[in-house]
């Protein structure tokens, strides 16, 4: 089954999977909102699960979901996106995989034939972006949480009470971040970690 909302990513996964004698393709769905309810009425093996969904709901939460009620099934994350807290999450929900869209050497159909034998393939670190003159690697985890919460619009005092640290400590790391990005507001800082998709807070 497919799960993605990119119509350029559906067609070429579906291509992959039509040119293979290995797999055939049950489901195309374009939301993770009822991709667990697919599962439950399908005979499916492999899941594609793209992570962020234009529709607000995502494919973690999908993920969990599915191994909740079929922890059989196999999952694959898919996504473009650089933020390195999936990568851990994943791991933690037990999805067996993880490729980076187009930055990957190797193919789909390949991560999708050596996770079908058993192998769980994880990339060592995400995909390099950049922000300013500095890429996503120059930032320390605790920076990274603080523009996860920081892109959502919410004041350094709510922050702060999400992180369970102080609103000066906030202060100093939205400092170093606007001193190490050249960013000359919060607000610059958090649309460029957003579209960059350094920083993407999905819940």
């Amino acid at each position: 089954m497919i799960v993605d909302d990119q119509l350029s990513s559906r067609r070429l996964f579906q291509m992959y999977i039509e040119q293979s004698p290995n797999y055939e393709l049950v489901h195309i769905v374009e939301s993770a909102a009822y991709a667990d309810a697919y599962v439950l009425k399908s005979k499916i093996d492999l899941v594609l699960m793209d992570i962020l969904m234009h529709d607000g709901s995502n494919g973690l939460a999908a993920a969990e979901r599915i191994k909740k009620n079929r922890p059989g099934i196999k999952i694959i994350a898919v996504t473009s996106m650089p933020e390195a807290s999936w990568l851990k999450r994943a791991h933690e929900i037990g999805i067996e995989s993880f490729w980076y869209k187009e930055v990957e050497k190797d193919t789909i159909l390949d991560v999708m034939d050596r996770t079908m034998a058993g192998e769980s393939v994880y990339p060592d670190n995400p995909p390099k972006v950049q922000i300013g003159p500095l890429n996503n690697v120059n930032f320390t985890e605790r920076e990274l949480e603080v523009l996860r919460v920081l892109v959502t619009g919410i004041s350094n005092a709510e922050i702060a009470k999400k992180l369970f640290i102080s609103e000066n400590t906030v202060r100093e790391h939205i400092r170093h971040l606007l001193e190490k990005t050249g960013c000359k507001s919060r607000t610059e800082l958090a649309i460029e970690a957003r579209v960059s998709g350094i920083a993407i807070n999905i819940g």
